[in-house]
């Protein structure tokens, strides 16, 4: 085999599939290279030595051969296994949906270091974190702030003036109802003002508590959102704002989220909402 047919990168497994009798094909994201698919031979095989280490979720180190169809495997180190993620279903699941939202975000053979660290980091926020939930919350913001779709949370996307919770909306004029909800338009990509939200055709209310969360997710680091202790109600209306986005974004609904949403309902003891 021709040295020069050889090229070595890191990489974490995102997707796989069995390919013939002990083959599988593998979607990978790469720092240098984007999203790619490779064939690990043999890796089903109960002899193979390359098994272990390009299981789902796992970082690994590669050196992969040139193919007409496929690049092929050729090596494999692992990195980082993220071994919480196979042991438990509300983790491993919330990888899932991790990786297919990387998977649909990425492109094929364009250099993505961004994406490929948030990827990396994800993972071992869902595998490490009390709350699972909270962590793939935060990954889903940091991810839309990386792909140019960061949603406006403080300020009116019709009208730019401040949308100010803190004050507004918690201290009302004397003898003024307390609003309880900011709109937010996923057509519009953010917040709107109380007067812009009635010519909005798909202002949906948020409570003010999960908006306050949503904009922490936004603006702080995730080693001040993870100690956060967040009630199922909350959870239930941050995921909901933000699946909806996506869903807006993607043009689709992510196959993992229905089976996601009901095992998270579940696991919070709250219904789960209505996509």
């Amino acid at each position: 085999m021709s040295r020069a047919r050889l090229y070595a990168t890191e990489a974490i497994v995102i997707r796989h599939s069995n390919f013939g009798e002990a083959d599988r094909i593998l979607t990978l994201m790469t720092p240098e290279l984007g999203k790619l698919r490779v064939i690990a031979k043999g890796v089903r095989k109960i002899t193979s030595r390359k098994a272990g280490h390009v299981e789902l979720f796992t970082r690994v180190k590669l050196l992969l051969a040139r193919g007409r169809s496929f690049d092929i495997i050729s090596q494999a180190e692992m990195v980082e296994p993220y071994r919480p993620l196979r042991e438990d279903l509300l983790r491993g699941s919330t990888a899932h949906y991790l990786s297919e939202l990387i998977d649909a975000f990425a492109q094929e053979g364009s250099e993505d270091h961004a994406l490929y660290d948030l990827l990396a980091e994800g993972l071992s926020w869902v595998a490490d974190s009390p709350d699972p939930a909270l962590a793939a919350r935060y990954f889903e913001m940091r991810l839309l702030t990386i792909t140019g779709y960061r949603p406006q949370l403080f300020k009116c996307v019709r009208t730019g003036e401040a949308v100010n919770i803190d004050a507004e909306y918690a201290q009302p004029p004397a003898g003024a109802p307390a609003p309880l909800v900011v709109s937010f338009s996923s057509l519009e990509g953010g917040v709107l003002s109380v007067a812009a939200a009635r010519m909005s055709r798909d202002a949906m209310p948020v409570p003010v508590s999960a908006m306050r969360l949503l904009r922490a997710l936004q603006t702080r680091r995730y080693e001040e959102i993870s100690p956060l202790e967040v009630t199922p109600a909350i959870h239930a209306q941050v995921e909901q704002t933000i699946r909806r986005y996506l869903a807006f974004v993607l043009e689709r609904t992510l196959r993992s989220t229905h089976f996601l949403r009901q095992l998270v309902s579940e696991t919070l003891s709250t219904p789960p909402y209505d996509a």
